[in-house]
């Protein structure tokens, strides 16, 4: 399995709590922040693709109640992984 690293951005910051439950949602792969009032979790997940380590990431973030608006990914992810 190769590591996968993104940016999931989210519509609000998380709770202490939500983040508590996040971790328990299995994203302890990811690292919850909040820059100028917007709540992130920068990922570094193992999968077999990009796309299920996301998938699986936004289904992880949605199961505590947050929603995921945009997803980033360094341009170097992709030269990486091709």
């Amino acid at each position: 399995m190769t590591t996968h690293e993104f940016l999931l951005v989210l519509d609000r910051p998380p709770t202490e709590a939500e983040g508590n439950q996040l971790y328990e949602a299995g994203l302890d792969d990811g690292t919850i922040g909040t820059i100028a009032g917007v709540g992130q979790i920068g990922v570094s997940r193992e999968a077999d693709s990009m796309e299920s380590a996301i998938r699986q990431a936004i289904g992880q973030v949605g199961s505590v109640g947050l929603t995921v608006v945009r997803v980033e990914i360094e341009a170097a992810q992709f030269a990486a992984h091709s």
